[in-house]
């Protein structure tokens, strides 16, 4: 018996955020950080140290110890959004103005990257928590190119794991 598998492609995915807890959202707090609209998305990766351990009278190797997990920041690409007034939607830059300004409390959001299969339906996901804006970078400018205005958010985050889709 033969079963049929495909390899899922990495083009369709959504990433969508989240106001952890309970509760409305602080006044001011956007909701909706551009849920869906980026267009790369890098960081789904952790990494275990491990600790060795020489232990004495064995020679054929050291002792593996697990030790802390440690993630990588996510850093997510889009195009930058021109809303219904006809100007530039700035929620990212919002965010960040709002960590480093000291509004308190710190607005921190959980969120789900999706891989998306033919369907539109996710064939994967993965879930990051307590995420917080460690940089973001705006467009690069460039009046001989026609290219999208492309902005970056980088996220330092507390957790990272696959979940069932």
């Amino acid at each position: 018996m033969t079963e049929n598998r495909l390899l899922a492609t990495a083009y369709r995915f959504r990433v969508t955020f989240t106001l952890p807890g309970p509760g409305a959202p602080a006044p001011g707090a956007p909701t909706d950080l551009g849920s869906g609209g980026f267009q790369e998305c890098t960081g789904l990766e952790v990494e275990m140290e491990v600790g060795e351990y020489a232990e004495g009278g064995r020679n054929d190797g050291v002792v593996q110890r697990a030790g802390r997990m440690k993630v990588a920041r996510l850093v997510l690409r889009r195009g930058m959004v021109i809303g219904g007034a006809g100007r530039v939607v700035p929620e990212m830059w919002t965010w960040i103005a709002d960590v480093t300004g000291g509004v308190r409390p710190v607005r921190r959001y959980d969120g789900l990257v999706q891989l998306l299969g033919a369907d539109h339906e996710p064939v994967a996901t993965w879930a990051f928590r307590r995420a917080l804006p460690a940089k973001v970078v705006g467009p690069q400018l460039n009046a001989r190119t026609g290219e999208v205005a492309i902005e970056e958010l980088t996220l330092a985050h507390e957790g990272l794991r696959m979940v069932a889709p």
